[in-house]
């Protein structure tokens, strides 16, 4: 009687392992979904190819949107990828939330001039839609203390080089 209840038991943590681990994987591809495809959308606008997931760039986001997690703080990573980040109080932010604002600084560039018009930031929009870049990996986290949310998306190859076009 044992044996066959300690199977039952070993049969009943493995689907609720199975069960955990499908929601986890859900919820991670969902959170990609949700960085990856309004990013591409503006890209698909000037008619560019679009981003694909790297994993390598996601590590290193998560990575550093854990260094930030105690303080919220609005300061790059200085890493060897192009890079946003985003910042809002409170814990409802969402992906798109972020990258739609990254997105909207496209009203400020001028591409005749290659320049922000108005002394605006568009340098959000250009590293996004930076025709030579081909990978993306973003994280998420909620700050410590209520300090609100934390999101940054890194780049490969990165942007914005001075005097180049994005596109």
């Amino acid at each position: 009687m044992e044996i066959s209840q300690t199977r039952a038991c070993n049969r009943v943590v493995v689907v609720v392992f199975l069960l955990l681990l499908s929601t986890v994987q859900a919820n991670y591809f969902g959170l990609i979904t949700q960085f990856l495809a309004p990013h591409n959308a503006a890209r698909a606008a000037l008619g560019m190819p679009p981003l694909v997931w790297n994993l390598k760039m996601a590590r290193y986001a998560q990575w550093y949107a854990n260094q930030r997690r105690q303080d919220c703080d609005l300061r790059h990573s200085t890493g060897p990828y192009g890079e946003n980040i985003f910042w809002g109080s409170g814990d409802d932010w969402m992906p798109a939330d972020a990258v739609a604002s990254w997105v909207s600084e496209s009203k400020w560039y001028d591409h005749g001039s290659n320049s922000c018009l108005g002394g605006q930031e568009c340098g959000h929009y250009t590293q996004i839609v930076w025709s030579k870049t081909r990978g993306v990996g973003c994280a998420k986290v909620v700050c410590d203390g209520g300090k609100g949310v934390f999101m940054t998306c890194n780049y490969d190859p990165p942007g914005n080089f001075v005097g180049e076009r994005p596109y």
